[in-house]
């Protein structure tokens, strides 16, 4: 059966773009491993399709086998959710040929792309139009707009313009039977029937595989200025940001939250980004301001919002960034957190979503509750407080085995975290997804009825059970 597929998938794509292990020299770790080097499977074979018929005739070629398909764009998730598993029976699909733009419509503010982009291309070429597209993440050099899709993702600028399903007006899907579904559309109203759309953005390739998608563009601000401020504690913190809501309007476009230690970590690891203001402050605050009018009246703005801030003692010292580069180097800092962390060792990471009025008291409670349980326990708290997420990860204590801490407390760290997230009413996947590394956790934090809707979902478009499985819902 898998020579007879083999052969089915050459024919569809193309001989040079069917990847096997028994080739000479070859090395698929690329596709079989994970950013973050947790999982490591066996595929049967990395196909690579240059087209959406192509997709459809090696998704045909698997239904009739009974084949597992999993879908991969820049493989930079977080949650084990485009590897193939160890078995050696699953094909990987790669999206990395589809890439694409289709079209650019300026009067319709959209911009229609194939699913292998990548998003710091789509940046550029909209910023070149004129235009911005402001899904923005670390990861955005080597992510592509199908995965941002596929995983819902989120970013920095979520609080003015939304997750990336907010940034989607239409789809191109090849479903699980190999048809396409033809919704490209640049409509912002269309009120005919379910939204397929919101069905398959989120869903991580279990349904279906993306391949192209039409995006909304946004005009360029006139002047983005940023700025990074020194806040006492998490809930003068949330006072800051009530009050940039009042003096900014949707000019705020970011506002990150960073942990002490979290940025010690950079200082440390990376000296040469020169940290500011974190030695004397438990958190630092990084605002973004967009204005439509000018630099002038966006500094003013900025001004007026962080005199008031001193006077009500919400910050103790800020700085605005003088150049864009000062700006970029800012921005910088905050997502060299990760990387940081990585350096220091391996960790237990967290993608949680709370109401902001509930984050100070989360984190007290939470925080307190692992240093007891755990005592030596170092946490690394930052993450977009404008949108409720944060990325609340746990270090090892200091001169511990890292790779035996996570391997003995992940578990119960996760249990401890995931429990407060709920006694607070929070999600635990705000924009990661839920992968494999999140499944078995779901029908513990889901509301069972969303949970059996989802199964009857998902029987109904895969009912082979063929794509991605294993993710989101656990078998």
């Amino acid at each position: 059966m898998s020579a007879d597929l083999l052969a089915a998938l050459r024919a569809a794509v193309g001989p040079a773009q069917v990847l096997t292990h028994d080739a000479p020299g070859a090395d698929l770790s690329a596709w079989e491993q994970d950013w973050r080097k947790r999982a490591h499977g066996r595929a049967l074979a990395v196909v690579r399709p240059g087209s959406t018929a192509e997709v459809a005739a090696v998704v045909r070629a698997c239904a009739a086998t009974g084949t597992a398909i999993v879908p991969q764009g820049g493989n930079t998730g977080l949650v084990v959710g485009s590897v193939p598993d160890d078995t050696g029976t699953q094909v990987l699909l790669s999206l990395s040929r589809l890439n694409a733009v289709r079209a650019l419509d300026a009067a319709n503010l959209t911009l229609t792309v194939e699913a292998g982009c990548v998003l710091q291309n789509l940046q550029d070429i909209a910023e070149k139009a004129g235009f911005l597209f402001p899904l923005s993440l670390a990861a955005e050099g080597s992510c592509t707009i199908g995965g941002n899709l596929a995983t819902n993702a989120g970013g920095t600028q979520v609080l003015r313009y939304g997750n990336a399903r907010d940034l989607c007006l239409g789809l191109e899907v090849v479903t699980a039977q190999g048809e396409v579904w033809h919704g490209l559309t640049g409509l912002r109203k269309d009120n005919t029937g379910y939204d397929l759309r919101d069905l398959f953005i989120g869903s991580e390739g279990t349904l279906g595989i993306i391949t192209a998608a039409t995006l909304k563009l946004y005009p360029l601000p006139a002047a983005q200025l940023t700025a990074w401020a020194a806040v006492p504690t998490l809930d003068a913190a949330v006072a800051l940001l009530g009050l940039a809501h009042q003096h900014l309007g949707a000019g705020l476009t970011g506002f990150e939250v960073m942990g002490q230690f979290a940025l010690g970590l950079v200082a440390r690891h990376m000296p040469q980004l020169r940290v500011p203001l974190w030695q004397d402050s438990p958190y630092c605050v990084l605002l973004e301001n967009s204005d439509s009018e000018s630099e002038e009246h966006a500094r003013g703005q900025f001004e007026r919002l962080l005199e008031t801030a001193f006077e009500q003692g919400w910050v103790s010292d800020a700085v605005v960034a003088e150049s864009l580069a000062q700006a970029h180097g800012l921005w910088h800092i905050r997502e060299s957190i990760p990387l940081a962390q990585a350096e220091e060792g391996l960790n237990i990471k967290h993608d949680i979503s709370i109401p902001v009025s509930s984050i100070p008291a989360f984190c007290a409670e939470t925080d307190a509750l692992l240093q007891r349980e755990i005592p030596g326990v170092r946490l690394v708290n930052f993450g977009h407080l404008g949108d409720g997420n944060l990325h609340y990860n746990v270090q090892a204590p200091a001169g511990a085995d890292a790779k035996k801490f996570l391997n003995g407390q992940e578990t119960r760290v996760n249990t401890l975290v995931f429990d407060a997230v709920a006694r607070y009413h929070g999600s635990i996947s705000a924009e990661h997804g839920v992968g494999s590394l999140k499944a078995d956790h779901l029908p513990h934090y889901k509301d069972p009825v969303a949970l059996g809707l989802m199964r009857a979902i998902k029987q109904a478009l895969d009912p082979q059970h063929l794509m991605n499985p294993g993710r989101v819902l656990s078998p």
